[in-house]
């Protein structure tokens, strides 16, 4: 049985030090991506509080196509440079969007996303996918936030 309890009292960064510990921990030696995408996204839900969705695309062909998720349906398929995640690939950066109303070209899946925070996960130098968190509330995510986030999908890199 894993017990992932987040101190609700920790700073930002220690939170996601917990979380990144967390992560490695429970990944440790299982080779399954989706198995370990499943639980990254639990573990997500459970440490970030404001998020309305958390979870990840992966990058196949062309495309991005969902991946394990918490959060409503979302879309199954995305174009690479297309909406925030696809963007965050096509440009192999982190994408954080204060508004998403104001970004170009946003793909709504949840009405009541404000914010979001795309992090790219890499391997070898090229994207394989993408850790995606939306929230409902606007100028959700900072620097703190993408680093803590950049932290992980490095780990995900790892056995993705």
């Amino acid at each position: 049985m894993f017990d992932y309890t987040p101190d609700p009292a920790l700073a930002k960064p220690d939170r996601y030090r917990q979380l990144l510990d967390a992560a490695a921990e429970i990944t440790r030696g299982e080779r399954d991506g989706i198995a370990n995408m499943a639980n990254i996204a639990a573990l997500l839900w459970q440490f970030l509080p404001g998020l309305n969705w958390a979870g990840f695309y992966r990058v196949l062909g062309d495309e991005l196509v969902l991946g394990p998720f918490i959060g409503k349906p979302a879309c199954i398929r995305i174009a690479i440079g297309t909406g925030v995640c696809g963007t965050a690939v096509a440009r192999a950066a982190t994408q954080r969007v204060a508004d998403v109303t104001r970004f170009p070209g946003h793909i709504a899946c949840d009405a009541a996303s404000r914010a979001e925070l795309v992090v790219p996960v890499l391997r070898a130098g090229a994207v394989i996918a993408v850790i995606d968190l939306d929230s409902p509330h606007l100028a959700h995510f900072d620097a703190e936030d993408a680093a803590g986030i950049e932290a992980l999908a490095s780990l995900c890199g790892t056995w993705l």
